[in-house]
């Protein structure tokens, strides 16, 4: 059994977990996938927070510039880099999949206000700790931005890639287009969301998912202690992501709760 295989096998039932989730059985209305989408669309910036600390520490981005000490990881991260942060909308106009996420939350009528403002404190030079306060985030929310980025201070190039590939079990589309074919049978009000969604798949699963899994071998090769450590984030990052689920499912139920109150 390879190295790959085992971790696949070790953290099968913290992925069946997250399929199985009781979010997707709570999102069955439009309002439920504006209220998804503002808490989640953190774990869509930290993403690419992941992927830049693998580019400044896998391929060369100083000047002057030197030689890698593999070009094969050099090659996988920058064409990550290239699907992930300067794709194509649907228009055809070069952006990054983060942006296009704002632009869906846009035009589902998503509030964008607190991650706006997390954004521009960042810009300005804040802290991700002191921007996530500013921006009144969700505290479970904030805990796994915060996850992320002690990963990324810790600075280890295998754990990062393990939380990058294997930490990050995508959100399962079927229910999301079920509400959509629902509220937007014609694809005409919320196109931009059911483009994200459908390039979002087509790029991990042919693209993205079979180069990260290179990446995570060609860092460990045949070193013990790092195909370990790979192991423990994987599991540590799979039950974060899972701790993000089960606080926007309670956000989700509360939000139901509260709207059938106001009705009776």
């Amino acid at each position: 059994m390879n190295q790959i295989t085992k971790i696949e096998d070790e953290i099968a039932v913290l992925k069946e977990k997250l399929r199985n989730h009781s979010l997707y059985q709570s999102l069955d209305e439009i309002d439920d996938v504006k209220l998804f989408m503002e808490n989640h669309v953190f774990a869509v910036w930290d993403f690419m927070s992941l992927l830049k600390f693998l580019q400044n520490d896998l391929t060369c981005t100083s000047i002057p510039w030197t030689p890698v000490q593999s070009p094969v990881i050099a090659r996988f991260v920058n064409e990550i880099v290239h699907g992930e942060e300067s794709d194509l909308d649907e228009s055809g106009k070069p952006k990054s999949h983060f942006e296009m996420y704002l632009n869906a939350m846009q035009q589902v009528g998503a509030n964008t206000a607190a991650i706006d403002k997390f954004v521009q404190r960042i810009t300005a030079g804040q802290s991700v700790a002191e921007s996530l306060n500013f921006a009144a985030v969700d505290q479970r929310v904030a805990d796994f931005v915060n996850y992320t980025f002690s990963l990324i201070e810790d600075g280890k190039s295998h754990e990062v890639a393990s939380s990058f590939t294997f930490g990050r079990e995508d959100v399962i589309p079927e229910m999301f287009m079920a509400v959509l074919n629902k509220s937007d049978a014609e694809n005409t009000k919320y196109n931009k969301l059911r483009y994200y969604l459908e390039r979002h798949i087509e790029l991990d699963g042919d693209e993205h998912g079979p180069l990260a899994l290179k990446m995570i071998q060609e860092l460990c090769a045949e070193d013990t202690r790092k195909w370990e450590e790979v192991l423990h984030v994987a599991i540590e990052s799979l039950n974060k992501r899972i701790e993000l689920w089960d606080a926007i499912d309670e956000l989700i139920v509360q939000q139901k709760a509260n709207s059938l109150q106001e009705k009776a």
